[in-house]
């Protein structure tokens, strides 16, 4: 697709790069030298060996992403979450332990976490149940799986270990199709994981909130929180990135249920249709041209991962596998066999499809 965009990796928002430097870790153990994919995810090795240096969160998914397809390993970021030292989440990790009761110390988890990573923000919500939401500001979420199940299980880690009790989500929704090899993540957390959803989100029972804390100090607490408030502030306001994030993060999970119009995307940002598209033109865009290089970005993973099209075709909003299929021609000139084979990716999902198309559901597609 001519004028295909390219992604900036070394705009903000930061993190801390523990999640980095867990990655090297984890790829030095491998046997594999982390410099080459570093350089692929648009990082350095002083980066990553420097404990106090702040890495691009769009560079730390990018390089969660390329050391799971290195390492073989399709639970990457589930594994690294579920062993590493919750300590070294620093400040922010004692001011949630030393807290009173769960509740309390999930909204200060809301609150304080964007110290550590400015592109995730949690957003709590209590009622009938706790409902924990990860939302990515700034930073593209179509193209994550690693990094997104990493933060679902460390904060599941957070609230087993806070409370000493082995907590179960009532259930928990991720916008990432899912996958076959998932089973360790579901046995963890304890419940089904609903897939293709159009939020990232964990959900507790409402008396989880009142749960003590075993590691309660008010006094601590206190001299914690003015810290963590300090913190915050020499963060200070993150900078205002392009549009062209928040919208295609809008986009990707209505794409499947036929939802992704230009009138649903600017009302959920809180725009009118005119403004958005004035917005969109000030970048040299069109809401029409960021839905169909989305849709061939999400075509290509969809791809690596030997998903069926058929299914490709739904989770992109079409009707017909061969609508699809002739998008994607006309977007790369190949058919998405073609693609597939010259990418040298695995094509065994991609057999069959003429007698599995019958019973495919079907979605409606996106403007």
């Amino acid at each position: 697709m001519a004028g295909r965009r390219k992604v900036r990796l070394d705009a903000l928002p930061s993190a801390s790069g523990g999640i980095s430097r867990l990655v090297g870790t984890a790829l030095r153990t491998g046997g594999i030298a982390p410099k080459p994919l570093l350089e692929q995810a648009g990082l350095t090795l002083a980066q990553i060996d420097n404990p106090k240096a702040r890495v691009p969160v769009q560079s730390q998914i990018r390089l969660l992403e390329l050391a799971s397809h290195a390492l073989d390993d399709d639970l990457l970021g589930f594994h690294l979450a579920r062993s590493c030292e919750l300590r070294e989440l620093g400040l922010v990790y004692y001011v949630l332990a030393s807290s009173d009761m769960l509740a309390d110390a999930l909204h200060k988890a809301a609150r304080y976490g964007r110290i550590v990573n400015e592109g995730v923000l949690l957003r709590i919500r209590e009622g009938r149940e706790i409902r924990i939401g990860l939302k990515y500001v700034d930073v593209e979420r179509h193209d994550d799986r690693q990094h997104i199940q990493f933060w679902l299980t460390i904060i599941v880690r957070l609230v087993r270990e806070l409370t000493q009790r082995r907590l179960v989500p009532n259930r928990v929704r991720v916008i990432h199709p899912g996958r076959k090899t998932q089973a360790e993540f579901r046995t963890y957390l304890g419940c089904t994981i609903d897939y293709s959803a159009v939020a990232d989100e964990l959900v507790f029972a409402a008396n989880v909130g009142r749960m003590p804390l075993v590691g309660a100090d008010n006094y601590l607490n206190d001299l914690l929180t003015r810290y963590c408030e300090e913190a915050l502030a020499q963060r200070g306001n993150a900078r205002i990135a392009p549009l062209r994030s928040e919208v295609e993060n809008a986009i990707a999970p209505l794409l499947p249920h036929g939802m992704a119009t230009a009138r649903e995307i600017a009302r959920q940002l809180g725009l009118s249709h005119r403004t958005l598209a004035r917005r969109l033109a000030l970048e040299g865009l069109s809401f029409t041209q960021v839905l169909h290089e989305l849709k061939l970005d999400l075509a290509e993973r969809y791809l690596r991962d030997d998903l069926p099209v058929s299914r490709i075709a739904w989770l992109l909003g079409y009707q017909e596998v061969s609508a699809f299929t002739h998008a994607f021609k006309r977007w790369t000139g190949k058919s998405p066999r073609q693609w597939a084979l010259d990418h040298d990716v695995a094509v065994s999902g991609l057999r069959g499809e003429r007698s599995n198309r019958a019973g495919q559901a079907a979605g409606s597609p996106g403007a």
